[in-house]
């Protein structure tokens, strides 16, 4: 890990044995920081730096790295938007300049604008057409009411028309200032090179951290979309934790016994033993404040209520009796899907970033390994309580559970 003078984060992590390499641009700022009115905005600038950029148009940014084999790409979240491409070794040039030309050398064409406006209302349409999709959009919603974390990545409606070249322009000068800026690489990957290429590229951008997001709080409520569908799909959550909390394996853990896989007891009592859903699980997801526990399930219209109680009653069952073996099971779990996780490439950049993002210094894998080893049952139970008392969130769409909440 190595810093610039103006503040931009290096990482690299070569990796034996492999011919390829994985490079990105991780920008610690998503969705949750756009400005009222322009929800979408961070989506709709990943979209059109692609249209153009530096002495590429749309169709020679696409050439470019397929014609070395590659792959060039983007992806934007409500805390973090990402540049990345997959190379031979022999491209780490190409990929660190393309990706250097998407964020400070964009077209951003007026006329392009109003072409790309109508792919993101397509892709929201297709969104909003996929229930097990859109339900979580839902939750976020009912979990964060009324603040910039409960609003939809891609966006809606009133705030993509509202988008212009000078808002895009504005994001991309305030938002993806050095300071949160982390260009990661792994494979074969020469550690000189990419310093040198870093400083070529990010070295002269002026100092500087883009400003702090709204910080938010779990709300709760309900949200039901009543499309009708052949299936209710049912999100609901509780109250998690943020990205540093003491608690923040313990209930992860917590949530892989109750519901993270065919022996968790979710799948077992409503799939297996009662046939009330194919899919059902439970899950967690960290912010830097805050976060969310919850389960989703698509089940019956007929059934959904009842699986719906049920779902509830089990997690408040495993906070009171979560027994060894189940923590044995869901820790040997998180260990395998994290190592196993890790022995790509790609995994392995991301990693290296969101480390740094969340914790300011590469985490390795083995310390991880040994905080999931540390949590003890009394804890994992302890935090999956804690979660339950904290109030509900909850979406569904279509079905009858919207009639009986």
């Amino acid at each position: 890990m190595h810093r610039l003078g103006n503040g931009l984060t290096v990482a690299v992590e070569p990796m034996a044995g492999v011919e390829t390499i994985a490079v990105g641009l991780y920008a610690d700022v998503g969705a949750r920081s756009e400005p009222a009115g322009l929800s979408g905005l961070a989506h709709m600038v990943e979209h059109m730096v692609f249209k153009g950029a530096g002495p590429r148009n749309a169709r020679a940014l696409a050439e470019a790295p397929e014609d070395a084999g590659g792959s060039l790409n983007a992806w934007t979240s409500r805390d973090q938007t990402v540049f990345h491409a997959r190379m031979l070794a022999g491209d780490l040039g190409l990929a660190v300049e393309l990706i250097a030309d998407l964020v400070r050398a964009p077209h951003l064409d007026p006329d392009e604008l109003e072409q790309e406006r109508g792919v993101v209302l397509a892709e929201l349409g297709e969104a909003r057409d996929t229930p097990d999709d859109i339900v979580f959009d839902h939750l976020q919603a009912a979990a964060f009411a009324g603040q910039p974390l409960g609003l939809p990545v891609l966006g809606d409606e009133a705030g993509i028309a509202a988008i212009d070249v000078p808002a895009m322009r504005q994001w991309i000068e305030g938002q993806y200032r050095p300071e949160g800026l982390i260009l990661a690489a792994a494979g074969k990957v020469d550690e000189d090179a990419l310093l040198r290429l870093a400083e070529a590229r990010f070295g002269d951008l002026a100092p500087g951290a883009a400003d702090p997001s709204t910080p938010a709080s779990f709300v709760g409520g309900t949200t039901h979309d009543r499309r009708r569908f052949d299936q209710t799909h049912i999100a609901f959550a509780h109250p998690g934790v943020g990205h540093l909390d003491p608690d923040v394996h313990a209930l992860s853990l917590f949530a892989s016994a109750a519901g993270g896989g065919a022996s968790s007891r979710l799948f077992q009592e409503l799939r297996e033993k009662r046939g009330l859903a194919y899919s059902i699980y439970a899950w967690t997801h960290s912010y830097a404040e805050t976060g969310l526990f919850g389960v989703y399930c698509a089940t019956a219209k007929a059934d959904a209520a009842l699986a719906y109680k049920l779902a509830g009653e089990i997690l408040r069952e495993t906070a009171e009796t979560m027994s060894e073996a189940e923590l044995a099971r869901a820790r040997a779990q998180a260990k395998a899907g994290l190592l196993m996780g890790l022995e790509s490439v790609a995994a392995r950049s991301d990693h290296l970033a969101r480390q740094i993002q969340v914790h300011g210094r590469i985490v390795p894998p083995a310390e991880i390994v040994a905080a999931l080893d540390a949590v003890s049952v009394a804890q994992a139970r302890a935090a999956g309580a804690a979660a339950i008392g904290g109030g509900i969130a909850t979406a569904s769409v279509g079905g009858k559970l919207a009639k009986a909440a």
